[in-house]
């Protein structure tokens, strides 16, 4: 099977990932001359980091990045307080990754890249997809270049302003607010601590101002703030904006900015026949609340598996279009709080992490169901090694567990037992040392006689064990 991917950003980059693990020809194009150069995207929610962790990604990111920094707060040039947007959650047996991580876009892509190349395949640049046809078998692609290709399918990874999109003629509705802009920036600012954020702003209106984050391992940071209607993305912009609050935060150099304007849009289909959208090119987002590139990479994650085993292709706009408008409306809720200087516009709550993101159908009821996040738990395995359920999950393949009772001998079958049961004839097994998994899963395994399958993407399936409609 081949898939071709337009775009080589976040989204892009993970669905390739997902496809070359699994030996499917992927080949991924992008437009541009160059890779993305900024920090744009810099928050990495959790259930983010656990689909990096499933695609092998997690450790380069955790050593490249850092926690979501607290602010140093400083009003009319005098800092008056340290605050965090969050508090800081130790992690849970099913929640191992519980804090958004922060990193570059820029430098996440690097990552991804490298990974991607490891698997024999990477991102051609300054190649640009002109138009494409389909029919009932395959996908025609026609290349600047005058090259023609044909592939199974084809995902539009490009952006808000989508070629793939305007190709397959899907509507792209929403609203675009003129009157609002934001500047976001990497800029070098030697005399500010490189450990903390800072917050800038007016004593009268604490809640309006510039915000510097950190950008770990480049000496940047990311500076945003509200600008006038004339206003452009220049140094000289960004330091009249501080020097307003404070005189003595003087930036040396800019390295990448941007003027962003609310726009706020979600694609009326995310599939065409063998056409496929994904990330901006199917839901665009306020930079509020860190949502936009994660709920984009999600999309990628939920798509790969379907597309390689050619298994409900249906669901997958059916469950990532539903994600996508609840999280829209959420980030465009926050920005308006933002642009209003309200001080909830500055708090992030367990709703931004991404963990509860389900695909449960509206009839299900209970703590957990079919379509919800599968949870993790440390387990011992056979040998006696301390793992965890994740762990098991961990490639491109479906996991069932079984507890309480032997398990079929298939791959990537387990019997989940409690220390004190027999594993005589359980075939692969491990051991719920501590009782989190049976805690974790049991609001589940009543429904499903002790099988719970696990789909590729880590959610729960609607049935126990494996079969043509589990999903």
């Amino acid at each position: 099977m081949r898939v071709l991917i337009t775009g080589g950003g976040p989204t892009g980059l993970t669905l390739a990932i997902d496809l070359a693990r699994r030996g499917v020809d992927v080949r991924v194009i992008d437009k541009t001359d160059s890779f993305f150069p900024g920090s744009r995207a810099d928050t990495i929610q959790p259930r983010t980091l656990e689909v990096f962790d499933d695609l092998g990604v997690v450790d380069a990111i955790l050593d490249a990045g850092s926690l979501a920094p607290s602010y140093r707060v400083h009003l009319d040039g005098r800092a008056v307080e340290e605050r965090r947007m969050a508090e800081l959650r130790a992690p849970r047996p099913d929640q191992p990754y519980p804090n958004p991580w922060t990193l570059g876009q820029a430098q996440l892509e690097d990552i991804l890249r490298s990974r991607l190349a490891e698997l024999g395949a990477r991102v051609e640049l300054a190649t640009e997809l002109v138009s494409l046809e389909q029919d009932e078998h395959a996908v025609t692609a026609c290349f600047g270049a005058g090259e023609t290709a044909r592939f199974d399918y084809l995902v539009g990874a490009d952006g808000g302003a989508s070629t793939v999109r305007k190709a397959i003629g899907v509507a792209f509705p929403g609203t675009t607010d003129e009157t609002f802009r934001l500047m976001i920036g990497d800029v070098h600012a030697p005399s500010l601590d490189p450990t903390t954020g800072h917050w800038f702003a007016a004593a009268t209106s604490p809640m309006t101002g510039v915000a510097m984050t950190p950008l770990p391992g480049t000496g940047m940071f990311q500076l945003n703030t509200a600008i006038g209607m004339d206003d452009d993305a220049s140094l000289t912009t960004m330091q009249n904006a501080l020097d307003r609050f404070s005189a003595d935060v003087h930036l040396t150099g800019c390295h990448w900015s941007t003027v962003w304007r609310p726009n706020v849009r979600l694609a009326e289909r995310f599939r065409v026949g063998r056409v496929f959208l994904a990330g901006d090119a199917a839901h665009v987002h306020p930079p509020t609340g860190g949502q936009g590139m994660n709920t984009s990479i999600q999309d990628a994650y939920n798509l790969g598996w379907k597309l390689a085993t050619h298994t409900s292709l249906d669901s997958y706009e059916t469950e990532r279009r539903a994600v996508a408008a609840t999280v829209l409306k959420a980030s465009d809720d926050l920005l308006r709080l933002y642009a209003t200087g309200h001080a909830e516009a500055h708090q992030r709550g367990e709703e931004h992490l991404g963990l509860h993101i389900s695909y449960r159908p509206q009839t299900a009821t209970g703590r957990l169901a079919p379509g919800d996040r599968a949870p993790d738990a440390p387990v011992q395995d056979s040998t006696g090694k301390r793992i965890r359920l994740f762990d098991l999950f961990r490639g491109p393949h479906a996991t069932q567990l079984v507890f309480g009772a032997p398990a079929p001998d298939t791959e990537h079958t387990y019997a989940v037992l409690r220390p004190s049961d027999d594993p005589t004839g359980c075939g692969q097994y491990v051991i719920d040392t501590d009782g989190n998994a049976l805690a974790a899963y049991s609001a589940y395994i009543a429904q499903t006689d002790g099988h719970v399958l696990v789909r590729p993407d880590g959610h729960l399936a609607s049935r126990g064990s494996t079969g043509a409609d589990d999903w």
